[in-house]
């Protein structure tokens, strides 16, 4: 069962509830707005603990207190908010996860909580909700379909994001955000609704990078996208072998003749301006469903986590579904193109040549360089619906986390406008972006002696070249290049992230189309 997050009216010192969360800065030492009120109704008891030094208020730090029947809540959380000069409505996300987490492991059913930041915090209401809602629905996710005991499959055949027994507590059903001023309840809850369509959106993303690769094939990627379709009422076209052939998809084909399991470029349409063609945007996914590096074989050590290289075609399902839920003025379409890359007697082998839908051919130097080869068509196959911005995302360079770790993703592109409108919107989303040159000198890293170009130019700026690549396919379309190899998955929890796949960058996908269409 999801858990409900809900804004009410009131004084949090009178509302009756399993655990109350309030917080602290880091320095202060007499806590004032809602937890001052708290903490006076408690009798000076989080002044007590703060003087004695047990309480400090930094960044994840969480207090427990029993309330012993001095307010109608039974427990008081006060959650560390860290330095005040470094608050933002990020630090919202992570707290309200921390926290999530924390109560829920303590076997509380429901909380309550001021809204963090937006009051002596500075932060808009309408944020600091969204931010509330996001931090704690993705900080409670759990993926546990595969688990005896769990809740099982959920509508996309993955786990509800909430459930199950992972021996850290049972379901969180709600969460209220209580407010004293009954101006901002309607900004207040504005906010929530938002957050909570752009976290239901980035369980999908995780849900479908978490399914092992003998159940997210590319068949089943299909089947969501058009379960996402019909949910959100979005076009749906599923282009097969049949028709990749027919629009010369050579290098998509070319990675995936290796494998039994058919392909499918999976193009999803979102019409919001449908008098206006140029307003429109692309989001383009790698959906390698597992890769095996091909001929050019992987190393056995981990190769299990290459079920998760289809992390950018979930994420491009998942921002559809949130952008035909949040309804922006604009069009959007979004293409996955889904294959595995196995090897096999009917493999691609290194050596071999593709051509490309444009006409343009590939060199193949190693075939475990397969992500920027399904790009490219897909690439051109957005050119051809008229697409004029467009966006791609991949886990595609294990040179990118090399150079990024998992702290950042990579961006690279052909256009500073574009690259500063995904900046904010990742900013606005809590994710992270980091620009990499796209000098010409790299473009002679991929220049091959028997073709328009080869598929890898060594181990010399290894993400940036493998964009060179791409940006062969974009043509004149403004376009970047989002490597999120690092910051697709999580190693551990912390705040709204949790071990596993984290669903980047849905949100900043779905935040971007809202903030072209100027809704904001």
């Amino acid at each position: 069962m999801p858990t409900a997050i809900t804004v009410a009216a009131g004084d949090i010192t009178n509302f009756a509830t399993p655990a109350l969360v309030v917080n602290l800065f880091q320095g202060v030492a007499q806590p004032g707005g809602g937890t001052g009120a708290v903490d006076r109704a408690l009798d000076g008891a989080i002044s007590a603990l703060i003087a004695d030094g047990e309480i400090k208020g930094r960044l994840g730090e969480m207090t427990l207190l029993h309330t012993m029947g001095r307010i109608p809540a039974k427990r008081v959380v006060v959650a560390g908010l860290g330095q005040r000069a470094d608050f933002d409505a990020d630090a919202v996300r992570r707290v309200s996860g921390d926290v999530a987490r924390f109560l829920r492991g303590k076997g509380v059913a429901e909380f309550a909580t001021i809204a963090h930041g937006a009051g002596i915090g500075g932060l808009d209401a309408g944020e600091t909700a969204r931010a509330i809602a996001e931090g704690t629905l993705l900080g409670l996710y759990r993926f546990d379909a595969y688990r005896s005991g769990g809740n099982g499959a959920g509508a996309d055949g993955g786990s509800d994001g909430n459930g199950g027994s992972d021996g850290d507590g049972g379901d969180i059903a709600r969460v209220t955000i209580v407010e004293r001023d009954a101006g901002s309840i309607d900004a207040l809850s504005a906010g929530v609704s938002v957050g909570a369509t752009l976290a239901a959106a980035t369980q999908l993303a995780r849900d479908l990078v978490n399914h092992p690769a003998n159940i997210m094939t590319p068949t089943r990627m299909a089947e969501v996208a058009a379960e996402v379709a019909e949910a959100v009422g979005l076009e749906l076209d599923i282009i097969d072998r049949e028709r990749m052939q027919e629009h010369g998809m050579g290098a998509l084909l070319g990675v995936a003749q290796g494998s039994a399991e058919p392909p499918k470029l999976i193009v999803l349409t979102y019409r919001g301006d449908p008098d206006d063609g140029a307003n429109n945007l692309g989001l383009v996914g790698k959906g390698i469903t597992f890769d095996t590096g091909g001929i050019s074989l992987k190393p056995a050590a981990n190769m299990e986590a290459m079920k998760g290289d289809m992390a950018g075609g979930a994420a491009v399902i998942a921002a559809m579904q949130a952008i035909g839920r949040l309804k922006p003025r604009i069009n959007v379409a979004g293409l996955i193109a889904a294959t595995e890359n196995m090897p096999g007697g009917k493999a691609q082998r290194p050596g071999d040549v593709v051509r490309a839908m444009n006409g343009k051919t590939i060199e193949i130097i190693n075939t475990d360089a397969e992500g920027r080869l399904v790009l490219a068509d897909a690439l051109c196959y957005a050119r051809s619906l008229g697409i004029t911005r467009l966006v791609d995302i991949a886990t595609l360079t294990g040179a990118m986390v090399v150079t990024l770790g998992k702290a950042c993703t990579g961006m690279m592109g052909n256009s500073a406008p574009l690259a500063r409108s995904i900046g904010k919107a990742g900013d606005r989303s809590g994710e992270r972006f980091w620009e990499l040159p796209m000098l010409e000198d790299y473009r002679e890293l991929i220049k091959s002696d028997v073709a328009d170009m080869k598929n890898s130019g060594g181990r010399q700026a290894g993400s940036i070249t493998a964009a060179m690549l791409l940006r062969e396919f974009a043509a004149d379309a403004a376009w970047a290049h989002l490597d999120i190899a690092g910051t697709a998955t999580a190693a551990g929890n912390k705040g709204h992230l949790v071990k596993g796949a984290t669903g980047a960058p849905t949100r900043t996908l779905a935040q971007l189309a809202m903030d072209l269409a100027g809704r904001g």
